[in-house]
């Protein structure tokens, strides 16, 4: 059988209510949050002795969820570089279609959020661009022009 549907994203962080704010800001509904321990999450992560607190976001459509995750224990790992370029291996950023980018982008720098590059235009097509919000968690976002 094939897979069903994307469930979701984790973005490991360290201050979770900044994160939440941010991605609250763009237009995600915190869907919950709460203390996440026992055997059974040690068992599906491959961590012992873990204490974390998660929350739930989900994009105003239902389909698409980011969930965060603080580690009280074990103490998170931080990669290097932090604010690592696009062309780092691994995943660099989720995309997000919005419907007014200019808005979007004038709203998260109030949360500290900085352009990657600039916001470009492809053909007649989308207006996009990559930003970098708290923790170095970067989200593109598309405009559909058309």
């Amino acid at each position: 059988m094939a897979i069903q549907r994307l469930d979701n994203v984790l973005i490991v962080v360290e201050d979770l209510d900044a994160v939440i704010a941010f991605f609250v800001e763009l237009g995600m509904e915190l869907e919950g949050r709460g203390p996440v321990e026992g055997r059974w999450v040690e068992r599906v992560i491959g961590l012992d002795d873990v204490r974390q607190e998660v929350a739930m976001l989900r994009t105003p459509d239902g389909h698409g969820k980011v969930e965060l995750a603080m580690f009280h224990r074990p103490a998170a790992i931080s990669a290097a570089p932090k604010n690592a370029p696009t062309n780092t291996l691994g995943i660099r950023r989720i995309m997000f279609a919005v419907d007014d980018i200019e808005d979007v982008i004038a709203r998260l720098r109030g949360h500290g959020a900085e352009l990657v590059g600039e916001l470009a235009q492809y053909e007649d097509i989308y207006r996009l661009c990559y930003v970098r919000g708290p923790e170095g968690i970067v989200v593109g976002l598309a405009e559909q022009l058309r």
